[in-house]
């Protein structure tokens, strides 16, 4: 997870291949004005042109969104007060000349694409002494499927449009000669909270330029979406397809159709490649669109529909044969378990990493002071960096990784020593029962047997998580029996479940 590239990724195509005009039926946001800085103004090292504030433009409000360089941010526009989110990718991060690269890359291909519908618009670009910033237009009604789970019922046909918006980026992407490389439902943002909403295709992080015949080697994207193809270290732009299929089988069915507890588990399913289409829902499901699912999931590339395919299919056309009979309401219930715990869970570890006795980490502790060299009760990114070399095999190469992206629970910039140890202590401190007891009593603190959203607000305000939303996410997310309130049960089968958010945004062979 840390690392990247095998091959050194094309440069961006001096012309576009031939393409049908962009779509533009949507209005395109107006861009705010940015001011040439002034002439004095240094040279960034990532974009290598003139700094300059993106807040003397802008005024930043909450976190909408975090990863691993960046954070996002609702922002307002000074001069015209419009909102926007700034995607704010911290400099001291990009260390490596690859991760500046891909800044770069990512800047330049939301240029490229810029004016297609249902990709998200790039409004300005600012660099600064400690960050790059990306403002982009607000995609105001969240996650796609956020607004399904709300919505608590949809069809095949819903499921269809669905899709026919994703595989029409796809499609638009291919011909202009990019790949997306991180196709995930995360990556699917709703414009607005209107019904007809369009959907707006987000992060080209992981994206890059390419020409017919290129082929790539480079480990990237999210586990349950990878191709196999891309583990086998040797893909072209069909892997965007299959991901995209693996997007319409939860559609359809509530659960990925790979499925593993660990990450490796995951890609050991994928290498199998058996589709289930035995089980519940898929009997109800139409034949045209289990037909669909296992054309844009055929396991050789060569033999994979295209984008253009997939659109003229007859389940994917508009006027075509998807039913408009609801689908099983115990998809949506998978689909909601499926759908992230990230948030409470991050809680929880932190509250076993405090409770494990002396014996069970002081190898951990070890460790940690070992790469805290100025003895300062944190970790510096580049004392981890230096001090991870250092260890050689301790951690594994996935274990690296999410201590990387993950440990700082608290968005400092830093790792102190509990979220050291809550990052790095091994998955079978959460499998064991007290542990978990612990845990649940912790937020449980009226002991009656179940976490309510009040001791939730109260738990998670103490790591800045504790918003309304946030709240109601989590109790939705885990609360199966629907009374508003999580059990123990609930609780342990959310700490057990395999976690879906697995990243692996690069890796080097």
């Amino acid at each position: 997870m840390g690392n990247r590239n095998t091959t050194q990724s094309p440069p961006p195509p001096t012309a576009p291949p031939p393409q049908p005009p962009p779509q533009t039926t949507a209005k395109r946001p107006a861009p705010a004005p940015q001011h040439p800085p002034p002439r004095s103004s240094p040279i960034g090292r990532i974009l290598g042109k003139p700094m300059e504030d993106v807040r003397a433009s802008y005024s930043f409000h909450r976190e909408l969104g975090r990863g691993q360089f960046g954070v996002t941010y609702l922002v307002t526009c000074k001069s015209t007060h419009r909102q926007f989110a700034c995607k704010s990718i911290a400099t001291r991060k990009l260390n490596r000349k690859d991760d500046i690269e891909d800044v770069r890359r990512e800047v330049q291909i939301m240029h490229h694409l810029t004016g297609h519908k249902n990709v998200v618009e790039l409004i300005a670009v600012f660099e600064d002494r400690h960050s790059v910033n990306l403002v982009m237009e607000l995609c105001g009604g969240g996650e796609l499927f956020d607004r399904i789970i709300a919505k608590g019922h949809y069809s095949e046909r819903a499921a269809a449009e669905m899709c026919r918006q994703m595989v029409t980026v796809v499609h638009y992407c291919h011909s202009m000669g990019v790949m997306h490389r991180d196709l995930k439902p995360e990556n699917f943002l709703l414009l607005s909270s209107d019904e007809d909403s369009p959907l707006k295709t987000t992060d080209f992080g992981l994206s890059v330029f390419f020409k017919p015949g290129d082929v790539f080697k480079d480990l990237v994207g999210s586990a349950y979406y990878v191709a196999p193809e891309v583990l086998n270290r040797n893909y072209e732009a069909e892997a965007d397809i299959w991901s995209a299929g693996v997007i319409l089988y939860i559609l359809l069915s509530g659960v990925p159709p790979f499925w593993g507890e660990t990450e490796e588990g995951i890609f050991n399913a994928i290498r199998r490649g058996h589709l289930d289409f035995e089980t519940s829902p898929w009997p109800s499901i139409s034949i045209s669109a289990r037909d669909l699912v296992k054309k844009m999931l055929c396991y050789d590339p060569k033999e994979r529909i295209t984008a253009a395919e997939v659109l003229n299919h007859p389940w994917m056309r508009e006027d075509g044969d998807a039913s408009d009979k609801p689908i099983d309401f115990a998809v949506l219930t998978r689909m909601k378990q499926f759908r992230a715990m990230n948030k409470l869970k991050r809680v929880a570890l932190k509250v076993i990493a405090e409770n494990l006795s002396e014996e069970e980490i002081i190898g951990l502790k070890e460790m940690f002071k070992s790469i805290d060299t100025d003895n300062s009760g944190t970790i510096t990114y580049d004392e981890l960096k230096d001090g991870l070399r250092k260890l050689g095999t301790e951690l594994s190469e996935s274990e690296v990784g999410q201590l990387i992206e993950g440990a700082d629970v608290d968005g400092d910039g830093s790792i102190d020593y509990m979220e050291f140890i809550t990052a790095t202590m091994h998955l079978n401190r959460v499998e064991r029962e007290d542990h978990l007891y612990k845990a649940f009593e912790y937020f449980d603190k009226d002991k009656s047997g179940f976490i309510t959203r009040d001791e939730l607000v109260h738990a998670l305000k103490q790591y800045n998580m504790g918003d309304e939303k946030t709240i109601r996410e989590i109790i939705d997310e885990v609360d199966t029996d629907n009374d508003g309130r999580i059990n123990y049960d609930e609780f342990a089968a959310m700490m057990r479940q395999g976690n879906p958010e697995l990243v692996i945004n690069r890796r080097r062979k």
